[in-house]
């Protein structure tokens, strides 16, 4: 599992998804990351290891994701 982030990230990742926007820019590094919303809109799990991939361990595996995030429904 991978380490949990920040509390402001997270924030900043919540009030993304609740403006329905695909994405937000890291504060740390700048740097686009979509959102749970952006990435659940997707036929399924890309196995790129999205910081925010909202679909289960099972379909994360399936797509080849070396490390499994856990999503909020597991």
């Amino acid at each position: 599992m991978e380490k949990p982030l920040p509390p402001s990230i997270e924030a900043i990742h919540r009030a993304a998804c609740a403006a329905g926007e695909a994405g937000y820019l890291d504060p740390r590094t700048w740097l686009f990351v979509q959102t749970a919303v952006q990435l659940g809109s997707l036929p399924t799990c890309c196995g790129s290891g999205c910081r925010q991939c909202p679909w289960p361990a099972e379909a994360q595996r399936s797509a080849g994701r070396a490390t499994i995030r856990k999503t909020d429904t597991e």
